[in-house]
C-alpha cells in the first residue's frame, strides 16, 4: 500500500470518528415566531415562556426571552373556514380572491404579474422566501430584470413556511421585508395543503387576510368584496402610450390589459419596435402604420373589457387584416370578439406545468398558465373540422381538464393561446409562437411595402464570430 493509499484511508478514518463525537456548540433560541428562521429537517416550536429542553450532548442552550413576538394573523374564507398562522409582511388586512399556484419557483414574478391583482395568492410549494428578492435592474431595453411590474399586484400571500434568512446572488432584500415595504399583508405557518384542497374542491373563494392581536378572537367578517365586479384590466393597464426599442425593423402594437414586462422583451429581444397603448385606445385609428397588433394577458373577468373586444371585432373585418396574436387574457378577449362566451373556472389554472395540446400536429407542451376564466369553445372545430362559428378553429386544448387554450382562425392571421409562452418563471417549450407571429408580420411588412427587410438576430444574443477554415 503506497503512502498515498494511506493517508487517504487515514483522512477517511478521521472524518468518520469525528461524525460520532460531540461537538461543542452555542445555540440561541428565539422561541417566539413560529416559523423557521432557515430550512432544517425538524422543527420544534417551544411556548414563549418555557425554555427548551438540556440537549443530551454538553452543547449549551441560551433562551432569549426577550426575543419578539410574533404578530398573529389568519386566512378568513367566505366559506367560513379560518387559518391562523403568524404575520412576516405588512402590518394591515386585505381582501381579495383566494387562488392557489402550483409554481415551484418563480414567486417575485408571480407576485409581480399583473394578472393576479385583486387576488390573495396560496402557495402550495411550502418553502418560500429561500431565495430574497431581487433589485429593480432594468436590462439594455429599460425593462425590468427580475419582475413582471413595477409593484406588488396580489392583495396578499400564503405561505407553509416562510425563510427569513435568504441566500443568492441577486437578492437585495427579504421577501418579509419586501412585502412589509409594499404595504402587503403574508402569513406563513399554515396548513396550505388544506387550504388548497378546499379551493381545489369548492372552487376558488374570496377571502379576507387579517393581521394583528385581535384576528384570534371569534369574529365573523361581514361582507367580502369581489375583486372581479371591478375592471382590473382598467386598474393594471398603462395610462399613457409609451415605445420600447424604437428602432426595431417591424412595429408592433401592444394593447396593454396589464402586459407583463418578459412579454415585451420577448418581442424586441427579436427586433420588434414596440408602442404600448391602454387597454380602451382605438387601435383602429392607428393600425395602418403597424406590422402587427398583439393583445395581452390582465386580470378579472374579461366581459370588464367591452371597448376592447369591440376594437377586436372591427380589426377582424379590416379587408386587409394585419397579423393578430394574443396571450392569456388576450385569448379570451379575441374569442369574445370573434363571438365566443366565457365562463369562470372553478379554480383555474395557475402554475408552470400544465399540459396544452397543439390541435394542428398533436404535439402535447408543457405551459405555465395564470387564469381564472376560460373561452366556451364547444362551437369551434378541431382541425379541419366543421364547427358552428365560421373562420375560427381550436388551436390548443388543455390536456388535465379540456379547457380551450388558444383559437386560430383558418385563413386570417389570427391567434391566440391561454398559455404564457414567454413563461417567467417557467417551461419555454412554446416560445417558438413569438417568432411565428414576427414572422408572419415580417411576411405581411413585404407583401403590402413590396420592400425587402432586414431581420436581425435577437439583441438579447450576442452574435458569434465566423469561423475562419484554412485549406
Amino acid at each position: 500500500m503506497t503512502f498515498f493509499h494511506k493517508a487517504i484511508l487515514s483522512t477517511r478514518a478521521a472524518a468518520l470518528s469525528s461524525l460520532s463525537r460531540p461537538v461543542a456548540r452555542t445555540a440561541y433560541f428565539k422561541v417566539a415566531a413560529p416559523y423557521r428562521s432557515l430550512a432544517t429537517v425538524a422543527d420544534t416550536v417551544f411556548p414563549p415562556n418555557k425554555a427548551p429542553p438540556k440537549p443530551t450532548t454538553s452543547a449549551p442552550y441560551h433562551y432569549d426571552p426577550n426575543a419578539p413576538k410574533a404578530t398573529p394573523a389568519a386566512l378568513k374564507l367566505k366559506s367560513g373556514h379560518v387559518f391562523t398562522g403568524t404575520s412576516f409582511g405588512a402590518q394591515g388586512s386585505a381582501f381579495g380572491e383566494a387562488v392557489f399556484t402550483t409554481s415551484l419557483v418563480g414567486y417575485p414574478e408571480s407576485m409581480t404579474d399583473p394578472s393576479y391583482r385583486g387576488q390573495i395568492l396560496v402557495f402550495t410549494q411550502p418553502l418560500i422566501g429561500n431565495y430574497g428578492v431581487p433589485s429593480q435592474e432594468k436590462d439594455q431595453f429599460g425593462l425590468l430584470k427580475y419582475f413582471e411590474s413595477n409593484k406588488i399586484q396580489c392583495q396578499g400571500i400564503v405561505v407553509s413556511d416562510y425563510a427569513t434568512q435568504y441566500s443568492h446572488w441577486t437578492a437585495v432584500e427579504s421577501l418579509g421585508e419586501w412585502c412589509a415595504r409594499e404595504g402587503i399583508p403574508a402569513i406563513t405557518g399554515v396548513d396550505t395543503r388544506a387550504i388548497v384542497h378546499l379551493l381545489r374542491d369548492q372552487g376558488s373563494t374570496l377571502a379576507k387576510l387579517e393581521i394583528g392581536s385581535n384576528v384570534l378572537e371569534a369574529k365573523e367578517v361581514d361582507d367580502f368584496p369581489n375583486p372581479n365586479e371591478r375592471n382590473l384590466v382598467s386598474e393594471a393597464s398603462t395610462k399613457e402610450v409609451y415605445e420600447i426599442n424604437p428602432l426595431g425593423d417591424i412595429k408592433i402594437a401592444v394593447v396593454d390589459c396589464g402586459v407583463k414586462e418578459n412579454i415585451l422583451r420577448c418581442l424586441v429581444s427579436r427586433g420588434a419596435a414596440v408602442t404600448v397603448f391602454p387597454w380602451n385606445y382605438d387601435f383602429n385609428s392607428v393600425l395602418d402604420q403597424y406590422d402587427g397588433l398583439f393583445i395581452s394577458n390582465g386580470p378579472g373577468d374579461p366581459r370588464a373589457a367591452k371597448t376592447t373586444v369591440q376594437n377586436l371585432a372591427t380589426a377582424f373585418k379590416n379587408p386587409n387584416p394585419k397579423p393578430i396574436f394574443g396571450i392569456c387574457m388576450g385569448n379570451q378577449l379575441m374569442g369574445m370578439a370573434a363571438g365566443l362566451d366565457v365562463y369562470k373556472l372553478q379554480f383555474g389554472n395557475r402554475g408552470h406545468n400544465q399540459p396544452a395540446v397543439n390541435m394542428q400536429n398533436g404535439r402535447c407542451s408543457i405551459t405555465s398558465q395564470n387564469h381564472g376564466y376560460a373561452l366556451e369553445d364547444s362551437v369551434l372545430s378541431a382541425t379541419n373540422g366543421q364547427g358552428t362559428l365560421a373562420g375560427w378553429e381550436k388551436y390548443f386544448v388543455n390536456a388535465n381538464d379540456g379547457s380551450n387554450e388558444g383559437i386560430r382562425h383558418k385563413s386570417k392571421p389570427f391567434s391566440s393561446v391561454q398559455f404564457h409562452p414567454e413563461a417567467k418563471g417557467g417551461p419555454q417549450d412554446t416560445e417558438y409562437l413569438f417568432d411565428d407571429f414576427l414572422s408572419l408580420a415580417r411576411a405581411e411588412k413585404v407583401k403590402h411595402s413590396g420592400k425587402p427587410y432586414f431581420v436581425s438576430e435577437p439583441l438579447s444574443q450576442k452574435t458569434p464570430k465566423p469561423i475562419e477554415v484554412v485549406a
